[in-house]
This record gives C-alpha cells, sequence and structure tokens, in this order.
C-alpha cells in the first residue's frame, strides 16, 4: 500500500543519501538504468508467471528457474514474443539480491547482466530497441565516483539496488505510478544538474503547454520530437489523447546525447510503450535528416505531430555543410545563421509535420526580432501563413537558463488570411526557489485562449497580415500586446489643489457594476472633475461589502459551488468502479470553469486554481489508495509513524498515522475538549516565557532592583556575556544566601517558582499529548462511514465555499484599495506638506529648548519621568574621538567603495567611489556603525548618524565624531543644539574661503549630557521627529518633482 508520492519522495531522498558527492547529472544515469533493469526483471517474472499459471509471488523465482533449465530458449522466445525482451534466471535483479542476502555478491556480476540482456536480445531480436542500452559509457561500474575501491563501489551498487528491491515495477507501471516516479526523478536530477539539465528535461509546465496545444487535434497517430531528450513532451502529449488514440499512437524521436538516448528509451518503456511502437535514433538531428522515406526523398516522414525543446542559439550547427537546397529549407531559400540554430531545428520540425498536423517548438525569444537571414526565414513562414500562434512565457522557468522563451505554434493548413495569435503570458507565475513556475490556473488560460482565439486586453492578440506587414514581419510580442500598467498615472491639479479625479473613479468598473449608488454616495465633488470622500475609507469599504448586491452574488455563486461540490463528492466514492482519477480530474477542472463562466467579475481561472490545489495537496495522494481500498476502508486504515532517531538515524515507530485522515483532523473534530486543555497548556508556557524574558531583560539594566538580584544568575557565554536566559542552579543557590522577606530573595523566588511551574506544565503537556496520540490511533479504525464522510469533505472541501466567497469580494476588495491609495496620494497638496513641515520644525525647536538646558543653566525646563539631578558638562573632545577624512583628491571609480562629502550630509547615501585599494592606503580610520559625521567646511555643524556596517570613506570637508560615553542620536541632536551651534560659529574662520572649522576647536567645545539611559530616550525621541520631517520633505519633494516634470511636458 504505497502511493506514487510516497514512492518519488523515498526514491529521491534514497537518491541524495546515496550519490554523495557524484554530480547529479552523472548518478541519474545509474540509478535511473538501475531502476529500469529492475523492471524489466519484474516484468519477465510475471509474464512467466501468468503464462504458467503460477499465483504465489513467492514461488515465482524458483519456478522461472527450474523452467528454464528445462526448456531455455523455448521459455525465453514465449517471453520475448509477448514482451518484446526476455531476462536469464541468472541475470535477474532477484539473482543480485539472493547473491546480497547470501554475502556473495559481486560487481561483475551486475556488469554481467546488463552486458548479457542486450546480447541476448539482439541475437534473438535483430532490432536496436535495446541496443546500447546498459552500455558501459552510460553505466560505467568501475567508475570512481562510485567509490575510490572495489569494497567501496561494492557497498555503494549494493545499497542503490536495495532501494528498488521490494518495490513490483509491474503493478507500479499498470497505475502509471512507476512511470510518474520515473518523470519525477528526471526532474528532481535535471533541478540539481542546473545548466547540464538542459539536455535532458523540459520543465513540465512548459511541457503542458505545449501538450495541451498539439492534443487539440484529437486525430494524432504518430508523433515526433527531433531533439527528444528524457521523452517528456512525447509522454505529455500522450497523456491528453484519449485512451484509444494512445493505443494506436507511434513515438519518433532522435538524440544526440547517447546517455540520454537511453533515457528516452526506459523512459518510454516504463510508461507502457511497446517497443514497435517507439522508433528512437541516436544521432545528429541537424547534420542528418531522419526518419527518411526512400520513396519520397524530398518530402521526408511526416507526422500528426511535432514538439521539440531543443537546445537554444548553438553555433557551428552546419558542420555538415548543408546548402539552402537541402528539402528541410527550402521554405525558407535561405540558411539559418551558423551562429544560431533556431530556425534550423524550426525548419526541420516543420518539414516532417504532415499537411493537418500541429507543430510546437520552444525557443528564445530571439528568434521572434532578430534580423538578416532569419528575418527573411519569418518574412517566408508568415507569408505562407504557417505561424498559428506565439506564446510568451516567463523568463527563469528553466533550470539551464534564465532567459525568456516562447512557444511557436505551427500549421500547414490554415486559411491564407487567417491571423497569427500572440499571447503574452510572460508575467503569470509564482516563484518557487530560484525558479519561476507556471500555476494550474496559468497553463489552463493560455490554452484556452489558444483554442478559443480568444483577444484580450494586455493578453492575446489577433495580428492580421497587415498588422505583420507594418511591424516588417517582426513578432517582438510587446509590438502587438501592450502591457497593462498597473501603476495609476499621477494627476499634477490633484496633486497641487487635492481630490480624487473623476477619470480614475470611472475606471472602478467592479465598483460601479455592483454598487453603484454607494460609489456615488461616497463621493463629494470639490470642484469640477475632482471628488472628496465623504466618510472614511473603511466605512466605505464595510457598507460595499455587506451590501444586498454583494451578499446576494455571494448566496448565487457559493450555492452553485455547493452543488457542484456535492456532485463531485458522490463522484469520489465511485472512483473504484465507474471513472479513473485522472478522467475525473479533468472533468473537475473543467466544471469549475464551466460553474464560475455563469457570474461576472469572477475570476474563473482563480477558482480553477483552488481545484488544482485541492488535487495537488490532497486527491492526488489520495485517490490513489482509495482506489487500491475503497473509499471507507481507506478512511479507517492507518500505517505505522516511522522517525529517525540516535545517532545511527534507525527508523523507529512512534504512533500511527491515518493514511488519508490527517490524525490533526481527527483530534479537532472529534477531541476538541482535549485540545482545549492542551492549548491553554501551552498558552500558560507561553506566558511564563513571556515573564521570564521580562525579568532577563530588567536583570541586564544595571542599578535596577532586578540586576541586583539577578545578574549573577544570568547564564553568561564564553566572554562571560549575559545571556538569555537564567541557570537554574545559580538561582538555587542565590535564594539560600538572600535573606527571606528582602527583594532579592523574592526577585530570585519569582524566577525559581515560575521555573518550576515551565516543567511542571511541560510534562503535563507531554502526558496529555501521548494519551491524544493513543486516543486518535484507536479512533481511526473505529470510524463510522458517517465520521469518515464528515472529516474527509472537511480535508478536501472545508474551505472552497470561503474561498470562493473571496473570489466574488476580491475585484471589488482590489478597487477598494485603489481608491484609498487615490485618495492617501491626492489628501497632502504641496501646501499641506509645506505647512506640516514648517510646524514640525518648530516643533523641533521647541523641544529643543525645553529638553535641553538653556544657556548658564545645567538642568533643563522638561524632562522624560524618571530622571533627575544636573547634567554634566565637558569638551567634546574629552568624551570623544574627532578624526577629519582625506585631504586627497579622490581618484572615483565606478564601484567600489562609497565616497561620501558634504552635499551627502542628509542622506549619507552618495554615487561617488573610490577603489578598495584606496581605501585600504588612504583610511586607517573609517565611520562604524553608530558615528556621527559633521560638515565643518563651507557648511559647518549640520550632522548624521552612520546607521550602516558597510565600508564608507568620507572627504576632509567632514568630521567623524565617535564617543563611548555619548549615544549617538543624542549626540546628533546636542549638535544642533542652541548653546552647541553658537559656540561652533564662534570657533569658525570666517576669514577662510570657503569657512571652516579646524577639528582640534571642535573638540574645544562645551557639551552637556545627562546619564546614559536619559541620553537615549531624548536621542530617540529627537531622531524619530527628524524622520518625520524628513519623510514629509521627500514627499514635498518627490510632488515638486512631478510637477517639473508635468511642466516640461506640457511646455514642450
Amino acid at each position: 500500500m504505497i502511493t506514487s508520492e510516497e514512492i518519488k519522495a523515498r526514491l529521491w531522498n534514497g537518491a541524495n543519501e546515496l550519490r554523495g558527492s557524484m554530480d547529479a547529472s552523472r548518478y541519474k544515469d545509474y540509478m535511473l538504468g538501475l531502476m529500469f533493469y529492475k523492471f524489466l526483471s519484474d516484468q519477465t517474472l510475471k509474464t512467466f508467471a501468468t503464462t504458467a499459471g503460477i499465483s504465489k509471488e513467492e514461488d515465482w523465482f524458483e519456478e522461472y528457474k527450474n523452467a528454464h533449465q528445462e526448456y531455455g530458449t523455448e521459455l525465453e522466445k514465449m517471453i520475448q514474443d509477448i514482451l518484446g525482451y526476455f531476462v536469464r534466471p541468472e541475470h535477474l535483479y532477484q539473482t543480485w539480491v539472493q547473491d546480497m542476502n547470501a554475502g556473495n555478491f559481486e560487481v561483475q556480476k551486475v556488469t554481467d547482466s546488463l552486458n548479457q540482456f542486450e546480447r541476448s536480445i539482439a541475437v534473438t531480436n535483430g532490432s536496436d530497441d535495446f541496443k546500447g542500452l546498459f552500455s558501459s559509457s552510460t553505466l560505467d561500474l568501475t567508475d570512481t565516483a562510485l567509490g575510490s575501491d572495489l569494497n567501496e563501489r561494492n557497498k555503494n551498487i549494493q545499497a542503490l539496488i536495495r532501494l528498488f528491491e521490494d518495490l513490483d515495477m509491474v503493478a507500479l507501471q499498470n497505475g502509471d505510478v512507476l512511470g510518474d516516479a520515473y518523470e519525477y526523478l528526471i526532474g528532481q536530477f535535471a533541478m540539481e544538474s542546473g545548466k547540464k539539465a538542459g539536455e535532458f528535461y523540459t520543465p513540465h509546465q512548459v511541457s503542458e503547454v505545449m501538450a495541451q496545444i498539439v492534443a487539440t487535434n484529437q486525430n494524432i497517430t504518430s508523433i515526433y520530437d527531433p531533439t527528444v531528450g528524457s521523452g517528456s513532451l512525447l509522454l505529455t502529449v500522450k497523456k491528453h489523447l484519449s485512451e484509444e488514440l494512445q493505443k494506436s499512437l507511434n513515438y519518433y524521436g532522435q538524440e544526440k546525447n547517447t546517455a540520454t538516448y537511453n533515457l528516452t528509451r526506459m523512459n518510454l518503456l516504463l510508461h507502457g510503450v511497446r517497443p514497435e511502437k517507439m522508433s528512437i535514433k541516436n544521432g545528429d538531428t541537424l547534420g542528418q535528416d531522419w526518419p527518411e522515406d526512400p520513396e519520397r526523398p524530398n518530402e521526408g516522414v511526416q507526422f500528426d505531430a511535432v514538439v521539440m525543446n531543443p537546445p537554444y542559439s548553438i553555433k557551428n550547427w552546419n558542420r555538415a555543410g548543408l546548402k539552402p537546397s537541402d528539402p528541410r529549407f527550402e521554405i525558407a531559400g535561405v540558411l539559418p545563421p551558423d551562429s544560431k540554430g533556431d530556425f534550423a531545428f524550426l525548419l526541420h520540425g516543420l518539414y516532417h509535420l504532415s499537411t493537418t498536423g500541429t507543430m510546437a517548438i520552444v525557443l528564445p525569444h530571439g528568434v521572434l526580432f532578430r534580423g538578416s537571414a532569419e528575418g527573411e526565414i519569418r518574412k517566408r513562414l508568415l507569408e505562407k501563413n504557417q505561424i498559428d500562434a506565439v506564446i510568451g512565457l516567463p523568463s527563469n522557468l528553466f533550470t539551464n537558463t534564465g532567459i525568456p522563451v516562447c512557444i511557436i505554434i505551427l500549421k500547414k493548413n490554415r486559411e491564407l488570411n487567417e491571423p497569427v495569435l500572440f499571447i503574452d503570458a510572460s508575467r503569470n507565475f509564482i516563484k518557487v526557489g530560484k525558479q519561476n513556475v507556471l500555476q494550474e490556473k496559468d497553463i489552463a488560460k493560455i490554452v484556452d485562449v489558444y483554442k478559443n482565439r480568444i483577444e484580450e486586453k494586455g493578453y492575446s492578440h489577433l495580428a492580421n497580415r497587415q498588422e505583420l506587414i507594418q511591424n516588417e514581419f517582426n513578432m517582438n510580442i510587446p509590438r502587438y500586446v501592450t502591457a497593462i500598467d498597473e501603476e495609476i498615472p499621477h494627476d499634477v491639479e490633484a496633486h497641487l489643489y487635492g481630490g480624487i479625479p473623476e477619470n480614475n473613479i470611472k475606471n472602478l468598473v467592479a465598483l460601479y457594476q455592483a454598487v453603484p449608488e454607494l460609489l456615488d454616495q461616497a463621493l463629494i465633488e470639490k470642484r469640477p472633475g475632482y471628488f472628496e470622500l465623504t466618510d472614511s475609507i473603511e466605512e466605505f469599504s464595510k457598507a460595499v461589502l455587506s451590501s444586498p448586491v454583494v451578499a446576494k452574488e455571494t448566496l448565487q455563486v457559493t450555492a452553485s459551488i455547493q452543488e457542484y461540490l456535492e456532485e463531485y463528492w458522490e463522484k469520489l466514492h465511485q472512483l473504484k468502479s465507474d471513472i479513473s482519477p485522472r478522467q475525473l480530474r479533468e472533468e473537475m477542472l473543467a466544471a469549475i470553469k464551466d460553474r464560475l463562466s455563469e457570474f461576472k467579475q469572477l475570476s474563473i481561472y482563480d477558482g480553477y486554481q483552488i481545484i488544482a490545489e485541492i488535487w495537488t495537496k490532497y486527491l492526488s495522494h489520495d485517490v490513489e489508495l482509495i482506489e487500491q481500498l475503497g473509499f471507507y476502508k481507506a478512511g479507517r486504515t492507518r500505517e505505522p509513524n516511522m522517525v529517525t532517531k540516535g545517532k545511527n538515524k534507525e527508523k523507529v515507530q512512534d504512533g500511527w498515522n491515518g493514511v488519508i485522515i490527517p490524525n490533526e483532523l481527527i483530534a479537532s473534530e472529534f477531541y476538541g475538549d482535549e485540545l482545549a486543555d492542551i492549548e491553554g497548556l501551552k498558552s500558560r508556557v507561553s506566558e511564563i516565557d513571556s515573564e521570564l524574558s521580562e525579568l532577563v531583560e530588567n536583570a541586564k539594566v544595571e542599578d535596577s532592583d532586578e540586576y541586583n538580584a539577578l545578574f549573577d544568575t544570568l547564564k553568561k557565554n564564553d566572554e562571560g556575556e549575559a545571556q538569555d536566559s537564567f541557570e537554574s542552579k545559580l538561582v538555587k543557590a542565590g535564594l539560600k544566601e538572600a535573606e527571606k522577606g528582602s527583594v532579592d530573595y523574592e526577585l530570585l523566588k519569582k524566577v525559581d517558582d515560575l521555573t518550576k511551574e515551565k516543567s511542571t506544565v511541560n510534562k503535563e503537556i507531554k502526558t496529555k499529548e501521548l494519551e491524544m496520540k493513543e486516543l486518535i490511533a484507536e479512533r481511526i479504525v473505529q470510524l463510522t462511514d458517517a465520521e469518515v464522510d464528515q472529516v474527509l469533505y472537511k480535508k478536501w472541501f472545508g474551505s472552497v465555499l470561503d474561498k470562493v466567497e473571496e473570489l466574488v469580494k476580491s475585484p471589488l476588495k482590489a478597487e477598494i484599495a485603489v481608491l484609498e491609495e487615490l485618495n492617501n496620494r491626492y489628501s497632502e497638496t504641496l501646501d499641506s506638506l509645506d505647512d506640516e513641515i514648517s510646524k514640525l520644525e518648530k516643533e523641533l525647536e521647541a523641544m529643543m529648548k525645553e529638553l535641553f538646558p538653556a544657556e548658564g543653566e545645567r538642568v533643563p525646563k522638561c524632562r522624560f519621568p524618571g530622571f533627575e539631578g544636573e547634567w554634566e558638562e565637558k569638551k567634546l573632545g574629552e568624551v570623544s574621538e574627532i578624526y577629519d577624512g582625506t585631504h586627497q583628491t579622490p581618484r572615483y571609480t565606478t564601484d567600489g567603495i562609497m565616497f561620501l562629502s558634504v552635499e551627502n550630509i542628509k542622506t549619507l547615501k552618495s554615487n561617488k567611489y573610490i577603489s578598495e585599494a584606496d581605501f585600504e592606503k588612504d583610511f586607517k580610520i573609517s565611520p562604524q556603525n553608530g558615528d556621527v559625521l559633521m560638515t565643518r567646511i563651507g557648511d559647518i555643524g549640520t550632522s548624521n548618524v552612520v546607521n550602516t556596517d558597510s565600508k564608507l570613506a568620507f572627504y576632509v570637508s567632514l568630521a567623524l565624531i565617535r564617543s563611548t560615553q555619548l549615544d549617538s542620536n543624542f549626540l546628533n541632536t546636542s549638535i544642533s543644539s542652541i548653546n552647541f551651534q553658537k559656540e561652533l560659529w564662534s570657533r569658525t574662520l570666517h576669514i577662510a574661503f570657503p569657512k571652516k572649522i579646524n577639528k582640534n576647536e571642535i573638540g574645544e567645545v562645551s557639551i552637556l549630557f545627562p546619564s546614559i539611559t536619559e541620553q537615549q530616550a531624548i536621542g530617540n525621541f529627537f531622531q524619530k521627529l527628524d524622520k518625520s520631517i524628513t519623510l514629509q520633505q521627500q514627499k514635498l519633494d518627490k510632488l515638486k518633482d512631478l510637477k517639473k516634470a508635468y511642466l516640461n511636458e506640457l511646455f514642450v
């Protein structure tokens, strides 16, 4: 009882454990080769047993050995007539396992078996279906990458053989599980291999788009991939054809790389393709045309479908010296450039396409617009109207290239005036790790738009012949499909005088269609063409989403989807007898689109994605087990929960898991009270942790009661620095020494009590969780049919109606968000921002007078709570180190270390850089995080705090002030205080040009300062106020720049 997902995970995890440091692109050959040989062995045994009428599987191996001794070649011929191949008893995979169990395994025996299989097939069959399949160039078992010596190689190869030992490959193939697992491993190896992966793998989502488009032609009897790779494209097309067509389908492919060529044949056979139905050739597609029809040498063999993902823009493709007269290139009249082979592959595939067939090819975007010979080829193809569609895909879909690619669809039987469909799907993807990925909904939309020839603004366009001529046969997609700019253009008048522009309001289509009255009521005209909101955006949103119109539509949509769910809930119960999982999945996805298409403004494809994700997350796994066991039996079946423990990573059982019903769901549905108890206990642990954390933080504050009582009990690192938890032993020791009733005693006792309580509660949680685990394990097997229904319905469909309700509301929410953005954007005019800045600056000046002592005073007029006493006065040079920057004229570079001067003081950002070498030479002292930089030449006394760890260089016009006694933000604020600025001014050389203050004079300026904690309070307060002013100033500057840009456009 195992599903395809579990097999995939097991095999891939095994591969990662076993391959060590071997490159994934090489290890795949060993793993997939031996996996295939296990399939050949299992198929041989199964065929013998079925023919001989032997039912007991454990007897098959011995019976086959005995029968082979008696009947020999006669038995071999019988199996070969059925399968197209056979494996002799002494060369079976099972024989290797038997030898391993007996302790007399030899790697050479594996090599001999692989070689003998190929020799025996060649002698009896005469075909090349299996020729070179296990050649030493592909499966070299003496390769030191498998182990540095014979013993290590022996051990590693045995481990790999054990990986497939207990898998019934024939049974797995019958359910397509084996083929899917094989394809999954190819994909995983591709991702691990990086750039090498392009040799053998087309990403699944790209294959799906191509295959679904090609499969729209339901008269396919033959399919051809001239750069076949692993064969995934051929097999994906097969999947989308009816079962009848699959039976008669003939597969053709050519592959230059020998190891990949072997991979293709294995992949097709594992997917149930009969040897006589496939013709795969190892050779150079462009150098040697194949297949050829001897009776029609100028036509070539033609196919109903051609699919290909050739290597991109290969150089020197024409080593064979081909001429434009080659039948494949005659249509173009010219050869593709020798530096880029893209069109050579396209023309080759087109040459082999039948007059009623469909071709799909993936190529880099450059083929759409590059000139010279490629431009001439495009022109010829468009004049003959053989390009049916161009589909732009996102960049970074492939493991071996980040460039954007396109799919070109070609047909030979198009009407002369039929337009070319351009689809721009380049912005429809999600990010998964480093790769971009098309979601199910993205694939469905591409295919639907292609099949129905739909035009959609910003997504697709049907270009007629006249447009193509006007564009000089340049097929670059942006020429035909203009991307919709998501950014709402700014309105200068609205920025100057406020109000939301009427033009923007008219674009709120969903709101106007659903709730026009509410929208009208929410807006009042401020002046002609500009409106203001009558209420808050929150109130408007609430009114819209709770309106009767929205409630009615939500009810209609959810009722329709409820009917849909009930219909397929019944069909899921009938899986074992009436319908296959693949058919049911396709039917469900088609039906959800039909249901949602009845409602305006709903995103059909977002709804499609909801159902697709249910299949991906749950149903694909669950229906396999339902098919094997039946609906209710699967619901009541459990399996051991195996976990890894100990240094040896030994697998041990830790309770039970439901095979399709998660333990968590059983807990939430049937043991709510018990769960609530556990959650309550966990909440108490969180509360205790919070209380202890507060005590830890307080214990680090010098002179506090907590510091005096608890600091010594904190855990310390090797440098003696206090950590974030208490040492229990030290707490207990402290309690013994402290006087009962004292502050120290009470604080230590509090820590000790909380620690004990936490330990007790954690033990109680562990006990209750163990009891819960046992309850669930027993409950799984006792579930009634009604309870299985209840839990599975919740698992699969429990959140669907909520998500569908969100589909109704999301277009409205999106437009409400636009309205909010517009309201925020234009609520602050240039004048209001100027006023706000002026107001903040006055507040800053007033607070400086209040929070800093007046001239001749030591105590400020106003203080933060908890602070008292006089401030200390010292010279700045006594409490800090002062440095100046380089006196040398800098040698600027395009990048390197940022170089700061007076003009950069406000932002501490610059577009000037010096080299790392100059920095190391000229800057023994450079700005560090927390230092203060102050202007000292030209502009005097403007300062800023360094808040980066990056290296910075600075000019002599700046002074660097570094203090261990003054808080950085306090020092920065003090510099701008009236008293400090007065003294700076008095010490400045005003006769110099530009005026300046010497570094030593800066150190002579007096500075008043309180305790470090009061400094921090003052510094943080003024830092926030400064940020507010800076933010408002940035807004104002941005609006002024915008105004200037618009004026430039108006008065050209």
